[in-house]
């Protein structure tokens, strides 16, 4: 069975960049200059980080949606030293599949 050749499609552990982003919006959007694609890519960014800032819950259909949530302050030991370290309360982003993005991952 051939493994797909794209660089955007792998089933190794890789990392895809904003610029592989980038990258893939322009070859699938011929008439679009690839610094319009990134602007577009950074608009898109900023809205989302926005959003959050603004503790709405971000929501792509298809995708998933993107929620702040807030963590307790907690207390724990010190893997190496034993003594109990006091870590603050903050925030932190939590991302939920939709379910047609979580079915093909379980199927693999």
């Amino acid at each position: 069975m051939e493994q797909d050749a794209s660089p955007y499609v792998s089933n190794q552990l890789t990392t895809m960049l904003k610029k592989d982003i980038i990258n893939y919006i322009v070859e699938n959007v011929p008439y679009l200059m690839k610094q319009d694609a990134s602007r577009a890519v950074n608009i898109i960014i900023t809205s989302l980080i926005e959003g959050l800032k603004n503790g709405q819950r971000v929501e792509i259909r298809g995708f998933g949606s993107l929620s702040v949530r807030e963590r307790r302050p907690k207390s724990v030991p010190n893997p190496k030293t034993g003594r109990i370290m006091h870590i603050p309360a903050r925030k932190s982003i939590h991302f939920t599949m939709s379910k047609s993005l979580k079915e093909p991952l379980i199927k693999g």
